[in-house]
């Protein structure tokens, strides 16, 4: 076909349809990025516009993009000034909808919308041994205060003994529609988020519980993998991401790289001897997928230098001593999930999201992930209770959380009678340019 005739059905497609035909080949790569096509598709969108100032008044007029335009630009010029105006569009969007913070998790109030505005989504990859790449896109999502919970399940996993990496991605459409659900093959962008080993997954995670259809595996930072106990094959993949960070993650890096989060800027405080050791801020939710058991904010935490120890700060936040500021959790601890066919509870399991705000309310260590309790040898310590005690801990490079709980044997609930953060020193050393 001449590309006369190619050419003037091309004029006819949208923007999206026009990227994906320019994926046939060469050819229509060239016809598709026609000069004079994208123009008139950008000036639909961005028409420029020129302000005339008079005596009393000023008036705006329409300035119309004619042969100059095309003469001037180089092939694909206007195609990719429509591409960065679209991105450009949607992210002042985005942090429009960002801006409000707040006060008690010190994170934007309205991520939920942002996320939607966005049109972002979540997919993993699978790649196996022999370099093919499985693709799953099908997600629910339930969204937190400072989280959002990513559940993946199909009956088409490809086998576990084949697999080699897991990849989290970021999906973001360049044009999104506010009226209709994305294209499922339209023009997007990938960001990295992490990545992750399954050659060995039982071997190398943390086992973090069971019931009598599947064993969950616990792979830093934020995922869980259910397999089933009767094959060891993948049941589900769930991902917990916190809201910190999570749109720069989703949509600023590659599909090859992670984006590299900028460091902090420190100011430093002479006059204050303590400075970085006080007026910290917690928000802490504990969650199974769909109910919460603990949702709660402190502020006012301090360490005193007496209780830096062994590379790290101590801020008690729940302390045993203190049983008038001991939390009880709501319902039964457990780890909802679900597939095609089943669903299920794993007991004693939840996702654990912690906020720390540094004293101006900035957000200074933020994680979410999955936790699970086991039975303590402390039982005889908690003298004003009847019943087994427990612990939970959570642990990376930037610090550790230690909990106590306490179930009661009347009651059968649960009570946090210990809470305590333990913050890397060289966190804070490089947070607020001091020296602990």
């Amino acid at each position: 076909m001449p590309s006369e005739i190619l050419m003037k059905i091309f004029s006819y497609l949208d923007a999206a349809s026009l990227l994906a035909v320019g994926c046939v080949n060469r050819h229509f790569y060239q016809l598709a990025s026609d000069n004079g096509i994208w123009l008139k598709i950008y000036s639909s969108c961005f028409q420029p516009k020129r302000t005339v100032w008079k005596m009393q008044t000023k008036q705006t007029k329409t300035v119309s993009l004619g042969c100059a335009a095309l003469r001037d630009r180089s092939p694909g010029y206007w195609k990719k000034e429509y591409i960065f105006k679209q991105i450009a569009a949607v992210k002042t969007r985005v942090m429009r909808l960002v801006k409000p913070v707040d006060p008690y998790t010190g994170l934007p109030c309205k991520n939920k919308e942002a996320m939607k505005a966005s049109g972002l989504s979540w997919i993993i990859v699978l790649k196996d041994k022999y370099g093919k790449e499985h693709v799953m896109e099908k997600a629910n999502l339930s969204f937190k205060d400072t989280s959002v919970t990513i559940l993946w399940y199909s009956t088409n996993w490809p086998c576990l003994d084949i697999l080699s990496t897991l990849k989290l991605f970021g999906v973001m459409p360049l044009f999104p529609d506010q009226s209709r659900a994305p294209r499922k093959n339209g023009p997007h962008q990938c960001s990295l988020i992490a990545e992750y080993p399954l050659a060995n997954l039982i071997e190398s995670s943390v086992a973090v519980g069971a019931d009598k259809l599947i064993q969950l595996f616990s792979l830093s930072p934020g995922l869980l993998v259910g397999l089933w106990k009767e094959n060891n094959e993948i049941a589900f993949v769930m991902a917990s991401l916190h809201y910190h960070q999570l749109l720069e993650r989703s949509t600023l890096g590659s599909a090859t790289a992670q984006y590299v989060l900028p460091p902090n800027q420190p100011v430093l405080d002479d006059i204050d001897p303590e400075y970085g050791l006080h007026d910290y801020s917690l928000h802490l939710d504990m969650h199974g997928r769909s109910c919460t058991y603990l949702c709660g904010t402190f502020r006012s935490l301090f360490c005193r230098k007496g209780d830096i120890a062994n590379g790290y700060l101590r801020l008690t936040v729940v302390s045993l001593k203190d049983n008038k500021k001991h939390l009880p959790l709501t319902g039964t601890l457990g780890l909802f999930w679900e597939t095609d066919v089943f669903k299920g509870s794993v007991k004693n399991c939840c996702v654990m999201v912690v906020t720390v705000l540094d004293e101006t309310g900035k957000p200074f260590w933020c994680f979410s992930a999955p936790v699970y309790m086991e039975l303590s040898s402390k039982s005889s310590s908690f003298y004003d209770y009847m019943g087994p005690s427990y612990t939970t801990d959570y642990a990376d490079s930037e610090g550790k959380v230690c909990v106590e709980f306490v179930c009661l044997e009347d009651t059968k609930e649960y009570l946090v009678v210990n809470l305590v953060l333990y913050i890397s020193t060289k966190k804070v050393n490089s947070w607020y340019g001091t020296n602990y």
